[in-house]
């Protein structure tokens, strides 16, 4: 007979997941994600196997069905990925990032970058419902025209990330806004204008913080950009017709083509545009203008410019560089099934609810609960199932209205999904934006303010609705 874990044992991988994630970081620094990250994941779920095995008498079926279902939920998420790769790859070597940056740079002033950049993606995000889309398109061209102001790759990628995390969060087009609304039965546009109340303050102080830090930062003074311009233009046939490549793409978008169609025919129209404006620069890659667009969907390419800092920007991995993030989604996905399939995950929640003793400590521990998911299970959309699943029943009995608990889980599990390192979203933004996690985590304030907003408004008992309790209606 299947024994339930005890809370203290549930936590107990998670505290040696942690432990040997800090040595491997520690040990490898950047190129922890290159293996060392992925044998992490599989050695501390063997490890949750083996207490499940050995202790809770749980057998391997359940294991291998559990990891089974983890890996297929993200199978498109993969799929997505690898175009990810390729469209940064192309729109790279095509010129389109290029004469993005060249325009960029000469229309956003510096003071307002920040501020400007995190505004921008929150207004792609809302028409796209895509955090992955926006940061893959105009988020790599922001990065851009962030490094050639000067900007630290912390500060621009945090911008770009609240940004986007905003729209994912209130967009009607986001699936994480379906699944936390749907899956608990509250309408579409109820659960958006009430998680109005929480977002808006959160975007509002994180624009000003972006504001203050745009003031603050020490960025390149107009020659160093000048010089910068005149290398794109050098290196690049850089002409307005290049922006029809993201115009059409935008268009594809706000015509809800699905995004692995829509990233697949953006990849095309760039190969086109390549082969048309850069062909210089493709056959530096190689004499065959197919071969060296094959190359630029696929594998690594490198232009000479006469700009270190351009060099480095233009240089691309295509779906090769996606390869050590799906490695590390497949294993956070066996992680995330052996944690479920032994029942910690049930003992986590159970230890959050003892601790309810109110409205307040109902929303935090609802928050805290979503933010260990989502290190636990290391995919946002199980985790925004898990958390509803988990607290509906307690939210019903208290007698509180099933929109707070769907606002909560927003609030706490698709906010904070990019800030673990080892969740898929937080490994895919790092690469596509080739930032690490740790360096942009402490300035994406919006995602870092959203659960705090969350418990806060609940503390001041602002729009907290209550119906009767089950017991009563009984």
């Amino acid at each position: 007979m299947k024994k339930r874990p005890s809370a203290m044992l549930s936590l107990l991988p998670i505290a040696v997941l942690v432990a040997m994630l800090i040595a491997t970081i520690k040990s490898f620094g950047s190129d922890a994600l290159s293996g060392a990250s992925q044998i992490t994941l599989l050695t501390v779920a063997a490890f949750c196997v083996l207490i499940g095995m050995g202790y809770l008498n749980v057998p391997w079926a359940s294991f291998e069905k559990a990891i089974t279902k983890n890996v297929s939920s993200v199978s498109s998420a993969l799929v997505i990925l690898l175009l990810i790769g390729a469209l940064g790859g192309i729109w790279m070597v095509s010129g389109v990032v290029p004469a993005l940056v060249y325009y960029g740079v000469q229309i956003i002033h510096p003071n307002i970058f920040l501020a400007s950049t995190c505004a921008i993606c929150a207004l792609v995000s809302v028409m796209t419902g895509s955090s992955w889309t926006t940061i893959a398109t105009i988020g790599i061209a922001l990065m851009g025209i962030g490094r050639a102001q000067g900007f630290a790759d912390g500060w621009v990628a945090g911008a770009i990330i609240s940004g986007a995390y905003f729209g994912d969060k209130i967009s009607p087009l986001s699936e994480t806004t379906t699944l936390a609304s749907g899956s608990l039965g509250v309408p579409l546009f109820k659960h958006i204008r009430y998680m109005l109340i929480t977002t808006v303050p959160s975007m509002a102080i994180a624009l000003i913080l972006f504001a203050i830090g745009g003031l603050l930062t020490n960025s390149s003074n107009a020659q160093d950009i000048d010089t910068f311009t005149q290398a794109i233009s050098q290196r690049f046939n850089i002409t307005p017709w290049l922006l029809s490549v993201p115009v059409l793409t935008g268009v594809l978008i706000a015509r809800r083509v699905p995004p692995i169609i829509t990233l697949f025919l953006s990849s095309l129209l760039a190969v086109g545009a390549a082969m048309i404006w850069q062909a210089d620069a493709l056959r530096e890659i190689d004499p065959s203008l197919f071969r060296a667009s094959m190359q630029s969907l696929c594998g690594s390419t490198s232009l000479h410019t006469d700009s270190d800092m351009l060099t480095s920007l233009v240089a691309t991995r295509g779906m090769g560089g996606m390869m050590n993030t799906i490695w590390l989604i497949i294993c956070a996905m066996c992680f995330g099934g052996a944690m479920s399939a032994s029942g910690m995950v049930g003992g986590i929640t159970r230890l959050f609810i003892h601790l309810i003793k109110g409205r307040t400590s109902l929303v935090g521990c609802t928050a805290t609960t979503g933010l260990m998911l989502n290190v636990a299970i290391a995919d946002q959309y199980l985790c925004i199932l898990l958390t509803g699943n988990m607290f509906r029943d307690v939210y019903d009995n208290e007698g509180y209205e099933r929109r707070l608990l769907s606002r909560t889980t927003e609030d706490a599990v698709t906010v904070t999904s990019v800030l673990v390192p080892w969740n898929t979203c937080g490994m895919t933004q790092s690469t596509v934006l080739g930032v690490s996690t740790f360096s942009y985590l402490p300035y994406c304030f919006f995602n870092l303010l959203s659960p705090l907003i969350s418990v806060v408004v609940a503390a001041l008992n602002y729009k907290i609705f209550r119906r009767k309790p089950l017991a009563e209606q009984n």
